[in-house]
């Protein structure tokens, strides 16, 4: 499941697209021209879920990451909120 931009949060900024060490995000053509060019989720599969997309921006919110089921044993907090 790829990381989720919230894009009434994002302010562009890039920092996801900078420290994805999988290309998932992308920016668009005019990414980093202005706010309103926000980078969109082009390779949702390749996604490890390592959480640096969520620690790198600087809006909390901005984006959330989902965790499969499956892999949420691995996670202190998982999609369902356990502990």
């Amino acid at each position: 499941m790829p990381p989720v931009i919230d894009l009434n949060e994002c302010i562009g900024c890039g920092k996801c697209v900078d420290v994805c060490s999988e290309d998932v995000f992308f920016g668009t053509k005019d990414f980093g021209k202005s706010i309103e060019h926000k980078p969109v989720v082009t390779y949702p599969e390749v996604c490890w879920h390592c959480n640096l997309c969520v620690k790198a921006c600087p809006v909390a919110g901005a984006i959330r990451l989902r965790i499969p089921l499956a892999m949420s044993v691995a996670y202190k907090d998982g999609p369902l909120g356990n502990s």
